[in-house]
């Protein structure tokens, strides 16, 4: 709150202290104008949209996790049906190799008709495959506390059995690992913009009220104030409209999050719920989420301040 004083401080003042304390009542940045409001409104919503990217971004990493160990636990081997061959002898051998390998905790041999309904989402409910050479696939759980030797098994299994291939998901991991990373990498670069946004609006908004403060700020010059004493009060302003406009803001993203993941209970049971689950999880961001929305929130008005202060600092030098 400043400002006019009674006159100017000697040169050989001990401190400023007393000086400063016989300004009037008259504020350098007024605390409530329009110009503020807009400000912390606009503070608000860049808070929320980062907030979202950022949570949806830690969503899916923490969901693109949980995929890969999913399916890196897991290997297929494919028996192919050819002439003069027993596909279910096939398949009793392939599992008795798998049982003799250390690494691999259990073997699971689908039925005809279970490979087959693997195959009704893909070509169409009711359709008849008996003509077709559906291979039989045989499910192999991987012991994550035992060594695998992949190399031996895969040569166990082409002597034994020259129909069967083993899959160890390592394309379908590449895959996954590839898109959670550009969808991560798109997430962060929204991210960024929406701070370079809101640091742009606090720019202008110190302009502005640098403009509308500008007698004063002379004034404050011709009788020997510091520059890093007019710096502080508008970062003290600016940062009041920081944490006013990031509470709001990451409170809103919280809330959201808060109701999307009890909504998502309800979505499991049907299929386009299903899917988001696997894509998302189930919108559930934790204490961590949590915490790091708060940190955002307080990241966003520190941010906030120091902008206007720097601007303020640049602003005066060029005055000086």
């Amino acid at each position: 709150m400043l400002g006019f004083p009674a006159r100017k401080p000697d040169a050989d003042d001990d401190s400023q202290q007393n000086w400063r304390e016989n300004w009037a009542e008259t504020p350098l940045v007024p605390a409530a104008s329009v110009a503020g409001a807009a400000l912390s409104v606009v503070i608000a919503i860049m808070t929320f949209l980062a907030a979202l990217t950022a949570s949806f971004a830690l969503l899916l990493t923490q969901a693109s996790h949980d995929w890969r160990g999913q399916v890196g636990a897991e290997m297929t081997i494919q028996v192919m049906p050819r002439p003069g061959r027993d596909l279910d002898a096939d398949s009793r051998k392939a599992v008795e190799i798998v049982a003799s390998f250390p690494g691999l905790r259990d073997a699971r041999a689908l039925s005809k008709g279970q490979s087959e309904e693997l195959l009704a989402p893909w070509l169409g409910a009711g359709l008849d495959l008996g003509q077709l050479p559906v291979p039989r696939l045989i499910e192999v759980r991987r012991d994550g506390s035992k060594p695998l030797d992949e190399i031996g098994l895969r040569s166990a299994l082409a002597a034994a059995l020259p129909n069967a291939n083993l899959d160890n998901h390592g394309a379908w991991m590449q895959r996954l690992t590839t898109m959670a990373d550009v969808v991560v990498a798109s997430a962060l670069g929204v991210f960024a913009l929406v701070l370079t946004a809101m640091g742009l609006a606090v720019g202008f908004a110190t302009r502005g009220a640098m403009a509308g403060a500008r007698e004063i700020i002379q004034s404050l010059h011709y009788v020997g104030a510091a520059d890093s004493f007019i710096a502080n009060e508008f970062q003290r302003h600016f940062l009041r409209l920081g944490l006013r406009g990031g509470a709001i803001g990451g409170g809103a993203a919280a809330l959201l999050f808060f109701a999307l993941g009890a909504l998502s209970r309800q979505w499991t049971t049907s299929a386009g719920g299903e899917q988001a689950e696997a894509m998302f999880g189930a919108f559930a961001l934790g204490w961590d989420g949590l915490a790091a929305i708060v940190a955002l929130s307080l990241g966003v008005a520190g941010l906030t301040g120091l902008t206007s202060r720097v601007i303020v600092h640049r602003s005066l030098r060029a005055l000086n």
